[in-house]
């Protein structure tokens, strides 16, 4: 019974998994991926992709994270990164993945 149960739980975090999609647009700077990167790690959130240019001065870089181990809430990562965008003077946007792909299906 407990192996059944094992087995369960491991299709169950395989079908749950919860990724998001993190924007950043704003002036570029020195450090905008060191500290989005840092604050990520903090709260145990893996990069799973990354792409980032520079259009005409402007800082634009999209991530895929997964948050399945992170050590908080997607709500509290918005409300974190808020204040994180505030500071660095840049937008920070972030989004289940589901949603954005639903959003973005032709």
């Amino acid at each position: 019974m407990q192996i059944v149960g094992l087995r369960a739980a491991a299709v169950f975090s395989k079908i749950c998994t919860m990724n998001a999609i993190i924007t950043v647009v704003g002036r570029d700077k020195v450090g905008i991926i060191a500290r989005v990167s840092a604050f990520l790690a903090k709260h145990s959130i893996n990069i799973a992709d990354i792409t980032q240019t520079i259009l005409s001065g402007n800082f634009v870089m999209m991530m895929m994270v997964s948050l399945d181990g992170a050590d908080i809430s997607i709500d509290e990562l918005r409300k974190e990164m808020a204040e994180q965008s505030r500071e660095m003077q840049v937008e920070i946007n972030i989004m289940n993945e589901k949603v954005f792909t639903a959003m973005h299906r032709v």
